[in-house]
């Protein structure tokens, strides 16, 4: 089944209101489909999307700098933060 245009910008929108609200937080890709309650495999196409919009950014390492295997984390770019905190 395909998801509409309108309703992947809606779901976007979602989850950057989400990463804002958790900002300066990194988290992962599965908890912000449990937070937004969708697929973890469609949430990783959208989050992918936003990245290359500039909106978000990935980290693929821990805090320790040892590089992630399967996982990423994602949060707001300081561009798209400072965007959304104007217009709170």
């Amino acid at each position: 089944m395909k998801i509409s245009g309108k309703k992947r910008e809606k779901i976007s929108e979602q989850v950057l209101g989400y990463l804002f609200s958790i900002s300066p937080k990194a988290i992962f890709t599965s908890h912000i489909a449990e937070e937004i309650a969708r697929d973890e495999e469609f949430m990783k196409t959208l989050l992918i999307e936003l990245k290359t919009k500039g909106l978000i950014s990935e980290i693929k390492k821990n805090p320790e700098g040892v590089l992630y295997s399967r996982r990423s984390r994602w949060k707001l770019t300081e561009k798209a933060y400072n965007i959304y905190k104007q217009h709170q």
